[in-house]
């Protein structure tokens, strides 16, 4: 014998009546004997407590409502009976609905309703699903009995939430079944007194009914059929992800169920855990698939946890005071009154010193609880024993739970980092000894973000992602990132187990969003065609909303206006990864208060292309200081345009006309004097100061003009060439001096003795910088561990590829954090 119920899902409509049938048939061809249990159709439960509402407010709409109810029920009759057949069934479900619209004219008329007429009007909603499905498979030639389970199933008065009388509950389902051989269709969900007054079973009492024939029966499975397929690892209509768990415990069941999944009542399981009988959890609509199969033991899983869930609201009760510590009773007392409230807890945290107790409960009913405490409490408050009683709202409590975690070091080690990495505040926690379950209470705004990082981290199915929005995408520098993450993509996957979805994008004109992902391919398209027009503030704003975990936010731009954001991003817990250096070269303290900022919010803030594009300059310079060397100098040929001029600036040459070349080849900005100046050279040393620790400001940059004033204030760019070439002798007697004393120009940024300064320099054979070529930049690092022989980084220094490439390297940077 196998006890099967069907939920609401299973029986709301004519097309999946007929699945249920067909699942049946099969069952019944195979030679399985079966009972079956059957919940009201979707939704109909709680439309016929609103009806009984309005009914008992005086509230005539309540039988337009009730018309509605009635004539879905007999459009299932029409769809699953011959129309030969329908009279019969029609006459049965029309005679239940007689039945109750007496019920509710009495409710309207009395203006009242109680717990025991609620129970009734609901109990309905049972009783036509069985009425109608047994009819239909009578039509099939199935030999089918309807069973009304008051007839059998016995309880207290405890109208809405019944106790079953097991005893006698066992005696009748087992006699009845003795005398019988049909196909048992059997109301789920209700029950009745001794003296026959209908009672429900309460929330999830369909699966209970289920379970208790079972048990009463010693079936040697009972089958859950609901809309899922099976147990999943989390939410699928959070964790897109999720996938069934085909093995699991009874604990483990009833640790996810009382934290959130829905597939199954916790209740429902004990009549089924005390005779040891395991229980499937299977889809209706998929029904050749496994689904979850619970029993005692499960088969040992190759990841520590086994699923993730969540009560989306909760609100945390804290009771706290001095005069609690060391004092006996205080819990005994707190929950003693709890009880006899009827106030259910979910969650209970101590701490270990005795001065707070917090507890979760339904936030529909904290402010009631608060009340009870405050009179439960009145003596303790009055002697200063107990503080305060506080409520909390807007929290959510999420329960990793799994046998595993028992014979796995680090579980909650591995869970709070990532709750840490992602900007997720611990508010309050439980585990219990048995290492089954870990707690944690969080900010309701956090919940999704939470569950996806936790179940990437610990299953990891498709890989960690990252969530990247990238400012700049269709710049020179935005457009070579995202090909070349394209055409890595691959390799990450495979090598690292690494995803990077690209979920926002904008440039000047157009910005988009798409939390399932902009597809690498064709992004230009999608952007052009399906972008809003851009707006920065609500773009940073979006981001901030989706709240995904994992988020780098990317700035492939030199705008300034955008660094204004990046403070707020941080503190929303979205690393920052940027070539801009208006963030790093401005105010000292806005560096410093972002700086502070990412190390408070446990995120990344690179910019690592800041200086020296591709180059690994700052990173070079983090790991000295870092690893305990002491910066003595550093000098560097920090601009690829001066590298370039001052390398082809041969005696002979002209020195107007080499940098009328070095523009036309695009060296240059279109205004040379924005590289001749050396401010972009400034800005980068005085980046690197920063690294180094020291508080400098911009102003404290020397700057030793390359350019006169004359050059510098010219009104055009063509006048900027008249004054240069009135000052060209000037650099040709440079060059020829050097030349002379076998040195060559150079444009070097320089930080020594804590002082840092740019400018025009001549060096020999013997420095690093002599053999310079091309637009190469170079950086030597003196140090007491370089002392005599520095450390050298040399390479390219500018180009869209480096620094795209830069860019990636900082990306990669982070996931390598974050795992």
């Amino acid at each position: 014998m196998k006890v099967l119920k069907f939920g609401g899902t299973s029986v709301g409509t004519v097309e999946s009546i007929k699945q249920v049938i067909q699942i049946l048939q099969e069952n019944i061809n195979e030679g399985r004997k079966i009972a079956v249990v059957y919940s009201a159709m979707g939704g109909v439960t709680n439309r016929l407590i609103e009806i009984g509402k309005l009914a008992s407010t005086s509230d005539l709409t309540y039988l337009e409502q009730l018309k509605l109810v009635e004539e879905r029920h007999f459009n299932a009759v029409r769809g699953l009976i011959d129309i030969k057949n329908q009279s019969g069934s029609i006459a049965k479900v029309k005679g239940l609905f007689n039945e109750l619209e007496d019920l509710l004219r009495g409710v309207f008329l009395i203006k009242e309703l109680s717990p025991r007429t609620n129970d009734f009007i609901v109990s309905f909603g049972e009783r036509l699903s069985t009425t109608i499905i047994t009819e239909a498979l009578k039509n099939r030639g199935i030999e089918a009995e309807y069973l009304d389970a008051r007839k059998v199933i016995k309880t207290d008065d405890h109208f809405g939430y019944a106790d079953v009388n097991f005893d006698l509950t066992n005696e009748l389902i087992r006699k009845h079944f003795a005398q019988t051989n049909k196909l048992q269709c059997i109301t789920g969900f209700i029950a009745s007194t001794i003296d026959g007054v209908t009672t429900t079973l309460g929330r999830g009492g369909s699966d209970y009914t289920g379970s208790i024939f079972g048990a009463a029966l010693n079936a040697s499975v009972i089958e859950i059929w609901t809309d899922v397929d099976g147990m999943l690892t989390s939410d699928p209509r959070k964790v897109k992800n999720a996938f069934t768990i085909p093995t699991i415990t009874y604990a483990e069941a009833m640790e996810l169920s009382h934290f959130g999944a829905k597939v199954i009542y916790p209740p429902s399981l004990t009549p089924a855990f005390q005779k040891n009988i395991p229980l499937k959890i299977l889809n209706t609509f998929n029904h050749h698939h496994s689904g979850t199969f619970i029993s005692k033991t499960a088969e040992i899983k190759e990841y520590p946890i086994t699923g993730i869930s969540s009560i989306d609201d909760i609100a945390l009760v804290n009771v706290q005071g001095g005069g609690m510590m060391g004092v006996a009773g205080v819990s005994a007392k707190l929950f003693s009154i709890l009880a006899a409230n009827k106030i259910s807890v979910i969650l209970i945290s101590q701490a270990s010193s005795e001065h707070s107790i917090c507890f979760a409960v339904d936030p529909k009913s904290a402010y009631g609880v608060k009340e009870i405490l405050e009179e439960g409490f009145a003596l303790e408050i009055s002697q200063g024993l107990v503080d305060n009683i506080s409520i909390e709202q807007n929290l959510s409590v999420l329960a990793v739970v799994g046998e595993g975690m028992k014979s796995s070091t680090g579980t909650s080690g591995k869970l709070f980092t990532v709750l840490g990495k992602n900007g997720i505040n611990v508010v309050a926690t439980a585990q219990g000894s048995s290492e089954l379950n870990i707690s944690v209470v969080i900010y309701k705004k956090d919940i999704t973000k939470a569950l996806n990082a936790i179940h990437e981290t610990f299953f990891q199915v498709d890989g960690l992602t990252l969530n990247l929005y990238l400012v700049g995408a269709t710049g020179l520098i935005g457009s070579t990132l995202l090909r070349q993450i394209q055409e890595q993509k691959e390799y990450l996957k495979q090598r690292k187990n690494l995803n990077i979805r690209l979920v926002g994008m904008t440039n000047t004109k157009k910005m988009l969003l798409n939390e399932g992902g902009i597809s690498l391919d064709n992004w230009k398209e999608e952007l052009l065609e399906n972008g809003e027009i851009a707006n920065i503030g609500a773009f940073v704003s979006d981001v901030q909303d989706l709240n995904l975990p994992y988020s780098v936010f990317v700035d492939c731009t030199a705008d300034k206006n955008i660094v204004q954001y990046y403070y707020s991003l941080l503190n929303s817990s979205v690393s920052i990864v940027t070539p801009n250096k208006v963030a790093n070269s401005g105010k000292y303290e806005q560096y410093f208060m972002l700086q502070k900022a990412a190390q408070k919010h446990g995120v990344k803030f690179l910019y690592e292309t800041n200086v020296g594009a591709g180059l690994p300059i700052i990173n070079t310079l983090q790991g000295l200081i870092t690893s305990g060397d002491k910066i003595n100098k550093i000098e560097a040929v920090l601009s690829g345009t001066l590298a370039y001029i001052f390398n082809n600036f041969k005696v002979g040459d002209r020195f107007v006309d080499v940098v009328r070349e070095a523009k036309a080849k695009g060296y240059t900005e279109p205004d040379p004097r924005d590289d001749l100046s050396g401010m972009d050279v400034a800005r980068k040393i005085l980046i690197l100061s920063r690294e180094a620790g020291l508080k400098l400001e911009p102003e404290d940059v020397k700057i030793i003009n390359l350019l006169n004033d004359a050059c510098l204030n010219a009104p055009t760019v063509d006048a900027f060439f008249e004054e240069l070439e009135k000052d060209n002798e000037r650099f040709e007697k440079l060059l020829k001096e050097a030349e002379a004393n076998d040195e060559v120009l150079r444009f070097i940024a320089t930080l020594d003795d804590n002082k840092a300064s740019i400018g025009l320099k001549t060096v020999g054979r013997s420095h690093p910088f002599f053999n310079l070529a091309g637009s190469e930049n170079i950086i030597s690092f003196t140090t007491e561990r370089y002392k005599y022989n520095p450390l050298v980084v040399k390479g390219p220094g500018a180009g869209a590829e480096v620094t795209a490439s830069g860019v990636f390297a900082d990306i990669m940077s982070i996931s390598s954090y974050l795992v």
